[in-house]
């Protein structure tokens, strides 16, 4: 087995799912759930690739998937703050839509289901002993410990954590619970945003109409397993990309013993493990997804 190879993929795959859930976790903290990381990070790839086509700079590529992220997290916000809707019908809402647009978008570009990504436009990087490595995997290994800190250290932490757990509180001591929480979701589906560019712009080169490959929904299962930790989200995000990394090695070796098709299940059955042994035991905030109502 090639162990360079199988550290390589497993700490790029590990950027979506670490930025994603760490984003999740602010969200949710502010007493938000946003389901729909999946369709964030599917469109904010297939935006990012345009930005970094259109500029020929990746790093524009990069800003225009945050925008978008960050643009979805508004509108998922605002929905389910001051209009009062169903969050996890948004959140299934922002993915159904990403699908449509995504696909509909490649037809326009006249590559029905898959579009390559110029060299010129992708992120240069660093050269190593294992390789090419995006620049993009340090900022996810800095990420979870800044927001870690931010969390816990500061006063602007401390309010977050009030607007999920006691919203009424917060109110009656001046905090604008709503603006709090849709600041927290415009934040957490930027980064939702700026892994799903990664993946075009930095990571694949490509754009597909199923990029996102259920990574929405793995970066939700780390926040399971991290109990809203976002140290703990970084461990689950490169445990899954271990074992993404783990059946693509898997499939290149010869005289397979195991069917590959089996072999790609791995990262999800791994998934389902994981959240069928951690739900019970997270605590969440107390408002979590339920809108807050002025008495």
């Amino acid at each position: 087995m090639n162990w360079l190879f199988l550290l390589s993929y497993s700490l790029h795959a590990m950027v979506p799912l670490t930025l994603t859930a760490v984003g999740e976790i602010v969200t949710e903290t502010s007493g938000l759930f946003n389901i729909g990381l999946e369709g964030i990070l599917l469109i904010s790839a297939f935006a990012g690739a345009l930005g970094a086509e259109a500029s020929g700079n990746a790093i524009v590529g990069l800003l225009t998937g945050m925008a978008v992220g960050a643009a979805f997290g508004l509108l998922f916000a605002v929905i389910n703050t001051y209009w009062k809707g169903t969050q996890m019908v948004t959140g299934i809402g922002i993915n159904l839509f990403a699908v449509g647009f995504v696909a509909f978008g490649l037809i326009l570009l006249g590559s029905p289901g898959f579009h390559d990504v110029p060299t010129s436009a992708e992120l240069t990087s660093i050269r190593s002993g294992m390789g090419g490595i995006s620049p993009m995997i340090f900022v996810a290994l800095v990420i979870p410990f800044l927001i870690h800190w931010f969390l816990r250290r500061t006063r602007v932490g401390l309010i977050l954590k009030a607007t999920g757990e006691m919203p009424e509180a917060a109110d009656v001591s001046g905090i604008n619970v709503n603006m709090v929480r849709i600041l927290a979701a415009i934040f957490g589906a930027s980064l939702a945003g700026l892994g799903g560019a990664y993946m075009s712009v930095a990571w694949l080169g490509s754009v597909t109409k199923d990029l996102s490959a259920g990574r929405g929904f793995i970066a939700l299962a780390c926040v399971v397993f991290s109990g809203l930790n976002p140290l703990l989200a970084l461990l689950g995000g490169f445990i899954f990309a271990f074992f993404q990394g783990l059946a693509e090695t898997l499939k290149t070796m010869p005289n397979k013993i195991i069917p590959w098709q089996f072999v790609s299940m791995l990262p999800y059955i791994v998934t389902l493990l994981v959240v069928s042994g951690a739900i019970g035991r997270v605590r969440f905030p107390k408002e979590l997804g339920v809108p807050y109502k002025r008495e």
